[in-house]
């Protein structure tokens, strides 16, 4: 296990970002669907896959979808040291948080998993930065003000990269990847709940195609 600090954190989550525009935020509830998913959204662009942490199936989901080649997936909602831990386990290569505590942000930097924590609000983005944390989530987006708010919080704070995350869609995706402290974003929309439990493969790597498009 190598301990990672903010600033380490920080670089690798640059990296991820520089794949691809979008990173899908993915809920998986069987994971007999994990490998063919992680296939559709690598093979349409879409290389970083964020598995929440919402079901039970998902520690099983990262398993699959990290033998998938030319993909990254990382575990989302880590809320707990615990979930740290079993996420780095099942083979996440970064985490996600939906917000920062002092025991979750320790428990990260010592197993080496890159944490792309939660921030609405510029205190917040200043505490993760005082930590060495210069790329963040904006989370929940939209209901924190969306892309205006993100870009009102860039003016003072121009070293923080974000990604946000939480009600983007394709009508407001370039909203938000327009802005110069916009690295990429989060959406569930390339892997929607019924092309999942349908198994339309085929229709997930188009989504994803046309989300790997998106400029930024």
């Amino acid at each position: 296990m190598t301990r990672i600090t903010g600033k380490d954190a920080s670089v690798k989550n640059r990296e991820l970002a520089a794949l691809a525009p979008i990173i899908p935020v993915l809920v998986v509830n069987d994971v007999a669907h994990a490998r063919p998913l992680a296939e559709a959204l690598v093979a349409g662009g879409l290389p970083a896959l964020e598995v929440t942490l919402r079901t039970p199936a998902a520690l099983d989901a990262i398993r699959a979808m990290a033998e998938v080649p030319g993909g990254v997936v990382g575990a989302g909602t880590l809320v707990t040291p615990q979930d740290v831990a079993d996420a780095v386990a099942a083979g996440a290569k970064f985490g996600v948080s939906p917000g920062a505590t002092a025991s979750l942000i320790a428990a990260c930097e010592e197993h080496g998993l890159p944490l792309l924590a939660g921030a609405s609000t510029a205190t917040e983005a200043m505490a993760m930065l005082e930590r060495g944390y210069d790329m963040l989530k904006f989370f929940p987006a939209e209901t924190s003000g969306g892309a205006p708010a993100l870009k009102a919080i860039g003016a003072p704070l121009p070293q923080i990269g974000f990604c946000p995350t939480g009600g983007v869609s394709p009508k407001n995706a370039n909203d938000y990847l327009s802005l110069p402290n916009v690295l990429c974003a989060g959406g569930s929309w390339v892997a929607p709940a019924d092309k999942v439990e349908s198994g339309d493969w085929t229709g997930i790597e188009s989504l994803a195609r046309e989300a790997a498009k998106l400029e930024r």
